[in-house]
Protein backbone atom coordinates (compact mmCIF):
# COMPACT_ATOMS: atom_id res chain seq x y z
CA UNK A 1 0.00 0.00 0.00
CA UNK A 2 1.45 3.43 -0.73
CA UNK A 3 0.20 6.41 1.21
CA UNK A 4 -2.15 7.21 -0.39
CA UNK A 5 -3.64 3.96 0.48
CA UNK A 6 -3.71 2.59 -2.81
CA UNK A 7 -3.46 -1.64 -2.80
CA UNK A 8 -1.61 -2.95 -5.34
CA UNK A 9 -4.26 -6.69 -5.40
CA UNK A 10 -7.60 -6.40 -3.81
CA UNK A 11 -9.57 -9.55 -3.24
CA UNK A 12 -13.07 -10.12 -3.05
CA UNK A 13 -14.84 -13.21 -1.93
CA UNK A 14 -18.53 -13.08 -2.06
CA UNK A 15 -20.42 -15.80 0.27
CA UNK A 16 -22.87 -16.65 -1.75
CA UNK A 17 -26.28 -15.76 -0.06
CA UNK A 18 -24.53 -15.38 3.29
CA UNK A 19 -26.91 -12.00 4.38
CA UNK A 20 -27.17 -9.70 6.86
CA UNK A 21 -30.84 -9.36 8.22
CA UNK A 22 -34.01 -8.18 5.52
CA UNK A 23 -33.66 -4.87 3.68
CA UNK A 24 -36.11 -1.98 4.47
CA UNK A 25 -38.14 -3.59 1.17
CA UNK A 26 -38.08 -6.97 2.04
CA UNK A 27 -41.72 -6.91 2.52
CA UNK A 28 -42.32 -6.38 -1.14
CA UNK A 29 -40.37 -9.58 -2.20
CA UNK A 30 -42.10 -11.65 0.54
CA UNK A 31 -39.02 -11.85 2.73
CA UNK A 32 -40.13 -9.98 5.96
CA UNK A 33 -38.32 -11.18 8.87
CA UNK A 34 -35.30 -12.66 6.73
CA UNK A 35 -31.64 -13.17 8.34
CA UNK A 36 -29.34 -16.09 7.04
CA UNK A 37 -27.23 -15.77 9.38
CA UNK A 38 -28.93 -14.36 12.21
CA UNK A 39 -31.44 -17.61 11.93
CA UNK A 40 -28.61 -20.27 11.10
CA UNK A 41 -26.21 -19.04 14.40
CA UNK A 42 -30.00 -18.90 15.94
CA UNK A 43 -30.80 -22.18 14.89
CA UNK A 44 -27.77 -24.36 15.24
CA UNK A 45 -26.39 -22.43 18.17
CA UNK A 46 -23.09 -24.66 18.57
CA UNK A 47 -21.59 -22.77 15.08
CA UNK A 48 -17.94 -21.65 15.70
CA UNK A 49 -16.37 -18.38 13.66
CA UNK A 50 -13.90 -17.20 15.82
CA UNK A 51 -12.21 -15.86 12.70
CA UNK A 52 -15.02 -14.23 11.09
CA UNK A 53 -15.69 -12.82 14.73
CA UNK A 54 -12.41 -11.33 14.94
CA UNK A 55 -12.58 -9.46 11.55
CA UNK A 56 -15.80 -8.40 13.20
CA UNK A 57 -18.53 -9.72 11.92
CA UNK A 58 -20.19 -9.21 15.00
CA UNK A 59 -19.76 -5.97 15.00
CA UNK A 60 -21.95 -5.90 11.76
CA UNK A 61 -25.11 -6.62 13.37
CA UNK A 62 -26.64 -8.33 16.72
CA UNK A 63 -25.95 -12.08 15.80
CA UNK A 64 -27.63 -15.08 18.61
CA UNK A 65 -23.75 -16.73 20.09
CA UNK A 66 -21.30 -14.74 18.23
CA UNK A 67 -20.82 -11.00 19.90
CA UNK A 68 -18.98 -7.92 18.88
CA UNK A 69 -15.34 -7.87 19.58
CA UNK A 70 -13.80 -4.83 21.02
CA UNK A 71 -10.81 -4.84 18.65
CA UNK A 72 -11.49 -6.16 15.18
CA UNK A 73 -8.87 -7.32 13.21
CA UNK A 74 -11.01 -5.63 9.48
CA UNK A 75 -12.97 -2.33 8.44
CA UNK A 76 -16.66 -3.58 8.91
CA UNK A 77 -20.30 -2.95 7.51
CA UNK A 78 -23.15 -3.73 5.55
CA UNK A 79 -24.24 -3.32 2.22
CA UNK A 80 -27.87 -2.67 0.94
CA UNK A 81 -29.29 -3.73 -2.47
CA UNK A 82 -30.94 -1.09 -4.57
CA UNK A 83 -30.96 -2.90 -7.69
CA UNK A 84 -34.70 -4.54 -8.43
CA UNK A 85 -34.36 -8.52 -7.87
CA UNK A 86 -32.57 -10.51 -5.72
CA UNK A 87 -31.11 -12.72 -7.90
CA UNK A 88 -27.37 -14.15 -8.49
CA UNK A 89 -26.49 -12.01 -11.48
CA UNK A 90 -28.28 -8.67 -10.25
CA UNK A 91 -26.54 -8.95 -6.80
CA UNK A 92 -23.29 -9.33 -8.28
CA UNK A 93 -23.36 -6.82 -11.31
CA UNK A 94 -24.52 -4.18 -8.55
CA UNK A 95 -21.04 -5.26 -6.45
CA UNK A 96 -19.60 -4.29 -9.60
CA UNK A 97 -21.25 -0.96 -10.14
CA UNK A 98 -24.60 -0.97 -11.49
CA UNK A 99 -28.03 -0.52 -10.98
CA UNK A 100 -30.54 -3.39 -12.48
CA UNK A 101 -34.11 -1.93 -12.49
CA UNK A 102 -35.48 -4.76 -14.70
CA UNK A 103 -35.34 -7.73 -12.60
CA UNK A 104 -35.04 -11.08 -14.45
CA UNK A 105 -38.26 -13.35 -14.64
CA UNK A 106 -38.43 -16.36 -12.73
CA UNK A 107 -40.05 -19.06 -13.16
CA UNK A 108 -41.74 -21.03 -10.01
CA UNK A 109 -44.42 -22.78 -12.25
CA UNK A 110 -41.79 -24.06 -15.11
CA UNK A 111 -41.56 -22.20 -18.57
CA UNK A 112 -44.78 -20.96 -20.49
CA UNK A 113 -45.88 -23.65 -22.99
CA UNK A 114 -45.51 -21.39 -26.26
CA UNK A 115 -42.07 -20.85 -25.51
CA UNK A 116 -41.46 -25.36 -24.39
CA UNK A 117 -43.30 -26.33 -27.54
CA UNK A 118 -40.66 -23.25 -29.59
CA UNK A 119 -37.93 -25.28 -28.53
CA UNK A 120 -39.05 -29.00 -28.57
CA UNK A 121 -39.64 -28.30 -32.47
CA UNK A 122 -36.44 -26.46 -32.76
CA UNK A 123 -34.68 -28.94 -31.10
CA UNK A 124 -36.18 -32.22 -32.74
CA UNK A 125 -36.98 -33.72 -29.48
CA UNK A 126 -39.75 -33.86 -27.06
CA UNK A 127 -38.80 -32.82 -22.73
CA UNK A 128 -39.73 -34.07 -19.86
CA UNK A 129 -39.52 -32.01 -16.59
CA UNK A 130 -40.14 -28.25 -16.67
CA UNK A 131 -40.56 -27.39 -13.08
CA UNK A 132 -37.68 -25.50 -10.23
CA UNK A 133 -36.12 -28.61 -9.19
CA UNK A 134 -32.32 -29.86 -7.59
CA UNK A 135 -29.82 -30.54 -10.31
CA UNK A 136 -29.18 -34.13 -9.11
CA UNK A 137 -33.03 -34.98 -7.36
CA UNK A 138 -34.25 -34.49 -10.88
CA UNK A 139 -31.72 -36.89 -12.56
CA UNK A 140 -32.91 -39.34 -10.07
CA UNK A 141 -36.58 -38.56 -11.08
CA UNK A 142 -36.25 -38.13 -14.58
CA UNK A 143 -32.95 -39.69 -14.96
CA UNK A 144 -34.00 -43.14 -16.35
CA UNK A 145 -37.16 -42.18 -18.85
CA UNK A 146 -34.47 -39.84 -20.41
CA UNK A 147 -32.28 -42.57 -21.31
CA UNK A 148 -36.08 -44.63 -22.74
CA UNK A 149 -37.20 -41.94 -24.22
CA UNK A 150 -34.55 -39.17 -25.26
CA UNK A 151 -36.49 -36.56 -24.41
CA UNK A 152 -34.77 -33.10 -22.85
CA UNK A 153 -35.02 -32.54 -19.29
CA UNK A 154 -35.75 -29.27 -18.74
CA UNK A 155 -35.62 -27.86 -15.40
CA UNK A 156 -35.10 -24.24 -13.44
CA UNK A 157 -34.56 -23.31 -10.54
CA UNK A 158 -34.92 -19.81 -7.29
CA UNK A 159 -32.74 -18.25 -9.87
CA UNK A 160 -33.34 -16.84 -13.83
CA UNK A 161 -32.39 -20.39 -15.35
CA UNK A 162 -33.54 -22.43 -18.26
CA UNK A 163 -31.29 -25.76 -17.35
CA UNK A 164 -31.42 -28.68 -19.66
CA UNK A 165 -29.99 -32.02 -18.82
CA UNK A 166 -28.95 -35.00 -20.79
CA UNK A 167 -26.85 -38.12 -20.87
CA UNK A 168 -23.43 -37.69 -22.32
CA UNK A 169 -24.21 -41.04 -24.32
CA UNK A 170 -27.70 -40.08 -25.07
CA UNK A 171 -27.13 -36.95 -26.48
CA UNK A 172 -23.70 -36.23 -27.77
CA UNK A 173 -22.45 -33.16 -26.33
CA UNK A 174 -22.42 -30.92 -29.53
CA UNK A 175 -26.04 -31.47 -29.88
CA UNK A 176 -27.07 -30.42 -26.29
CA UNK A 177 -24.77 -27.26 -26.86
CA UNK A 178 -26.66 -26.97 -30.03
CA UNK A 179 -30.28 -27.19 -28.06
CA UNK A 180 -28.56 -24.79 -25.09
CA UNK A 181 -28.28 -21.82 -27.79
CA UNK A 182 -31.39 -22.46 -29.42
CA UNK A 183 -32.96 -21.94 -25.97
CA UNK A 184 -30.25 -19.01 -25.14
CA UNK A 185 -32.20 -17.06 -28.40
CA UNK A 186 -36.07 -17.92 -27.38
CA UNK A 187 -35.12 -16.22 -24.05
CA UNK A 188 -33.97 -13.14 -24.94
CA UNK A 189 -37.12 -12.28 -26.04
CA UNK A 190 -38.82 -9.79 -23.84
CA UNK A 191 -41.62 -11.64 -22.77
CA UNK A 192 -39.55 -15.03 -21.84
CA UNK A 193 -35.96 -13.13 -20.94
CA UNK A 194 -34.04 -15.78 -18.60
CA UNK A 195 -30.66 -14.72 -17.25
CA UNK A 196 -28.63 -18.00 -18.16
CA UNK A 197 -29.08 -20.89 -20.07
CA UNK A 198 -27.11 -23.90 -18.86
CA UNK A 199 -26.39 -27.31 -19.88
CA UNK A 200 -26.38 -29.77 -17.45
CA UNK A 201 -24.97 -33.09 -19.03
CA UNK A 202 -24.20 -36.05 -16.72
CA UNK A 203 -23.22 -39.83 -16.53
CA UNK A 204 -24.27 -43.22 -14.97
CA UNK A 205 -27.03 -45.17 -14.49
CA UNK A 206 -30.01 -44.97 -12.65
CA UNK A 207 -29.22 -44.81 -8.88
CA UNK A 208 -26.16 -43.32 -9.84
CA UNK A 209 -26.27 -40.33 -12.25
CA UNK A 210 -23.14 -37.91 -11.71
CA UNK A 211 -23.21 -34.51 -13.55
CA UNK A 212 -19.75 -34.25 -15.68
CA UNK A 213 -17.72 -31.41 -15.77
CA UNK A 214 -18.93 -29.95 -19.27
CA UNK A 215 -21.69 -27.94 -17.68
CA UNK A 216 -21.45 -24.76 -19.77
CA UNK A 217 -23.38 -21.53 -19.34
CA UNK A 218 -24.90 -19.40 -21.72
CA UNK A 219 -25.63 -16.26 -19.81
CA UNK A 220 -26.59 -12.41 -20.45
CA UNK A 221 -24.45 -9.51 -20.56
CA UNK A 222 -24.49 -6.84 -18.34
CA UNK A 223 -26.32 -4.40 -20.03
CA UNK A 224 -23.61 -1.80 -19.30
CA UNK A 225 -19.81 -2.06 -18.50
CA UNK A 226 -18.78 -3.05 -14.95
CA UNK A 227 -15.50 -1.88 -12.94
CA UNK A 228 -14.22 -5.06 -14.50
CA UNK A 229 -14.24 -3.41 -17.96
CA UNK A 230 -12.57 -0.49 -16.91
CA UNK A 231 -10.04 -2.77 -14.91
CA UNK A 232 -9.37 -4.46 -18.12
CA UNK A 233 -9.23 -1.70 -20.46
CA UNK A 234 -6.31 -0.14 -17.99
CA UNK A 235 -4.52 -3.08 -18.17
CA UNK A 236 -5.39 -4.82 -15.05
CA UNK A 237 -5.21 -8.31 -14.62
CA UNK A 238 -9.13 -9.45 -13.41
CA UNK A 239 -8.89 -13.24 -12.17
CA UNK A 240 -12.07 -15.04 -11.56
CA UNK A 241 -12.76 -18.17 -9.37
CA UNK A 242 -16.11 -20.27 -9.32
CA UNK A 243 -19.23 -18.83 -11.36
CA UNK A 244 -17.60 -15.16 -11.39
CA UNK A 245 -16.37 -15.79 -15.41
CA UNK A 246 -19.87 -16.85 -16.16
CA UNK A 247 -22.20 -14.41 -14.39
CA UNK A 248 -20.02 -11.37 -16.54
CA UNK A 249 -20.20 -13.58 -19.61
CA UNK A 250 -16.73 -13.18 -19.70
CA UNK A 251 -17.03 -9.25 -19.97
CA UNK A 252 -14.24 -7.64 -17.98
CA UNK A 253 -12.32 -10.82 -17.39
CA UNK A 254 -8.45 -11.53 -17.83
CA UNK A 255 -8.42 -14.70 -16.76
CA UNK A 256 -10.83 -17.82 -15.27
CA UNK A 257 -10.89 -20.92 -12.51
CA UNK A 258 -14.07 -22.97 -12.45
CA UNK A 259 -14.62 -24.61 -9.52
CA UNK A 260 -16.39 -27.56 -8.39
CA UNK A 261 -16.82 -26.57 -4.22
CA UNK A 262 -16.54 -24.29 -1.53
CA UNK A 263 -12.90 -26.57 -0.73
CA UNK A 264 -11.92 -25.95 -4.38
CA UNK A 265 -12.45 -22.26 -4.48
CA UNK A 266 -10.61 -21.49 -1.26
CA UNK A 267 -8.11 -23.24 -2.35
CA UNK A 268 -7.82 -22.20 -6.11
CA UNK A 269 -7.87 -18.41 -4.28
CA UNK A 270 -5.53 -19.09 -2.18
CA UNK A 271 -2.75 -20.21 -4.39
CA UNK A 272 -3.46 -17.19 -6.79
CA UNK A 273 -3.49 -14.64 -4.08
CA UNK A 274 -0.05 -15.91 -3.71
CA UNK A 275 0.73 -14.66 -7.08
CA UNK A 276 2.20 -11.74 -8.37
CA UNK A 277 -0.05 -9.70 -9.76
CA UNK A 278 -1.82 -5.94 -9.78
CA UNK A 279 -5.79 -5.85 -10.28
CA UNK A 280 -8.60 -7.79 -9.00
CA UNK A 281 -8.94 -11.37 -7.69
CA UNK A 282 -13.12 -12.07 -7.62
CA UNK A 283 -14.05 -15.83 -6.11
CA UNK A 284 -17.53 -16.69 -5.66
CA UNK A 285 -17.90 -19.68 -3.34
CA UNK A 286 -21.59 -20.85 -4.53
CA UNK A 287 -22.14 -23.99 -2.28
CA UNK A 288 -23.51 -21.93 1.10
CA UNK A 289 -26.27 -21.11 -1.72
CA UNK A 290 -27.11 -24.11 -4.14
CA UNK A 291 -26.34 -26.83 -1.80
CA UNK A 292 -27.80 -25.15 1.59
CA UNK A 293 -29.68 -22.34 0.95
CA UNK A 294 -31.98 -23.62 -1.52
CA UNK A 295 -32.44 -26.68 -0.06
CA UNK A 296 -33.34 -25.33 3.77
CA UNK A 297 -30.46 -27.29 5.10
CA UNK A 298 -28.98 -24.46 8.30
CA UNK A 299 -26.97 -27.94 9.53
CA UNK A 300 -25.18 -27.88 6.28
CA UNK A 301 -24.82 -24.14 5.81
CA UNK A 302 -23.64 -23.72 9.49
CA UNK A 303 -20.79 -26.64 8.31
CA UNK A 304 -19.93 -24.42 5.19
CA UNK A 305 -19.17 -21.44 7.16
CA UNK A 306 -17.02 -23.15 9.93
CA UNK A 307 -15.29 -24.31 6.38
CA UNK A 308 -14.90 -21.07 4.97
CA UNK A 309 -13.67 -19.91 8.79
CA UNK A 310 -11.53 -22.41 9.27
CA UNK A 311 -9.86 -21.90 6.13
CA UNK A 312 -9.28 -17.46 6.74
CA UNK A 313 -5.96 -17.65 8.72
CA UNK A 314 -4.50 -19.27 5.38
CA UNK A 315 -6.44 -16.37 3.36
CA UNK A 316 -5.37 -14.24 5.45
CA UNK A 317 -1.63 -15.44 5.40
CA UNK A 318 -1.85 -14.55 1.70
CA UNK A 319 -2.64 -10.55 1.58
CA UNK A 320 0.57 -8.37 2.03
CA UNK A 321 0.55 -5.21 3.12
CA UNK A 322 0.12 -3.99 -0.49
CA UNK A 323 -3.07 -5.96 -0.86
CA UNK A 324 -6.68 -5.83 0.46
CA UNK A 325 -9.38 -8.40 1.04
CA UNK A 326 -13.22 -7.57 0.99
CA UNK A 327 -15.06 -10.87 2.00
CA UNK A 328 -19.38 -10.33 1.11
CA UNK A 329 -22.44 -11.49 -0.30
CA UNK A 330 -24.38 -11.11 -3.21
CA UNK A 331 -27.98 -11.72 -1.25
CA UNK A 332 -29.89 -13.73 1.43
CA UNK A 333 -31.09 -17.59 1.59
CA UNK A 334 -32.24 -17.89 4.39
CA UNK A 335 -32.86 -21.55 5.24
CA UNK A 336 -35.75 -20.76 7.92
CA UNK A 337 -37.37 -18.99 5.51
CA UNK A 338 -40.73 -20.34 3.69
CA UNK A 339 -40.11 -21.33 0.31
CA UNK A 340 -37.06 -22.16 -1.39
CA UNK A 341 -35.97 -18.59 -3.12
CA UNK A 342 -33.57 -16.41 -2.26
CA UNK A 343 -34.12 -13.34 0.59
CA UNK A 344 -33.94 -9.36 0.31
CA UNK A 345 -31.25 -8.85 2.98
CA UNK A 346 -28.32 -6.41 3.46
CA UNK A 347 -24.71 -7.77 2.30
CA UNK A 348 -21.71 -7.95 5.23
CA UNK A 349 -18.72 -6.03 4.50
CA UNK A 350 -15.14 -7.32 5.91
CA UNK A 351 -12.00 -5.15 4.65
CA UNK A 352 -9.13 -6.24 5.75
CA UNK A 353 -5.34 -5.79 4.86
CA UNK A 354 -1.90 -6.11 7.36
CA UNK A 355 -1.66 -2.68 5.98
CA UNK A 356 -4.45 -1.20 7.68
CA UNK A 357 -3.54 -0.55 11.46
CA UNK A 358 -7.29 0.46 12.88
CA UNK A 359 -10.60 -0.83 12.15
CA UNK A 360 -13.01 1.48 11.26
CA UNK A 361 -16.95 1.01 11.04
CA UNK A 362 -17.78 1.47 7.82
CA UNK A 363 -21.90 1.67 8.63
CA UNK A 364 -24.65 0.97 6.45
CA UNK A 365 -23.68 1.57 2.82
CA UNK A 366 -26.62 2.76 0.55
CA UNK A 367 -25.59 0.47 -1.85
CA UNK A 368 -23.52 -2.98 -2.91
CA UNK A 369 -21.77 -0.63 -5.59
CA UNK A 370 -19.61 1.28 -2.98
CA UNK A 371 -17.68 -1.99 -3.15
CA UNK A 372 -17.04 -1.38 -7.10
CA UNK A 373 -16.58 2.43 -6.24
CA UNK A 374 -13.95 1.54 -3.55
CA UNK A 375 -12.14 -0.12 -6.51
CA UNK A 376 -12.23 2.08 -9.29
CA UNK A 377 -10.99 4.94 -6.88
CA UNK A 378 -7.89 2.26 -5.65
CA UNK A 379 -7.20 2.14 -9.39
CA UNK A 380 -7.74 5.47 -10.57
CA UNK A 381 -9.68 4.51 -13.02
CA UNK A 382 -13.54 5.34 -14.09
CA UNK A 383 -15.83 3.96 -12.35
CA UNK A 384 -19.62 3.47 -12.73
CA UNK A 385 -22.07 6.67 -12.08
CA UNK A 386 -22.94 4.35 -9.02
CA UNK A 387 -21.53 4.05 -5.47
CA UNK A 388 -19.34 5.94 -3.27
CA UNK A 389 -16.13 4.57 -2.24
CA UNK A 390 -14.86 4.05 1.30
CA UNK A 391 -10.97 4.00 0.21
CA UNK A 392 -10.10 6.85 2.08
CA UNK A 393 -12.26 5.93 5.65
CA UNK A 394 -9.83 3.17 5.70
CA UNK A 395 -6.66 3.72 8.07
CA UNK A 396 -3.16 2.97 7.53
Amino acid sequence: MDNNNKFKKITVIVLDSVGIGELPDAKKYGDEGSHTLGHILEKVPNTKLPNLQKLGLGNIAELPNLSAVESPAASYGKMAEISTGKDTMTGHWELMGLKISTPFQTYSEGFPRDLIARFEAETGRKMIGNKPASGTEILDELGAEHMETGAWIVYTSADSVFQIAAHEEVIPLAELYRACEIARRLTLEPEHTVGRVIARPFVGEPGNFKRTSNRHDYAVNPPEPTVLNALKNAGRDVVAVGKINDIFSGEGVTGSHPTKSNRHGIDETIALMGQDFSGLLFTNLVDFDSLYGHRRDPEGYARALEEFDASLPDLMNQVGDQDLLIITADHGNDPIHAGTDHTREYVPLLVYSPGLTQSVDLGIRATFADLAATIADNFGINGTQHGKSFLKQLKS
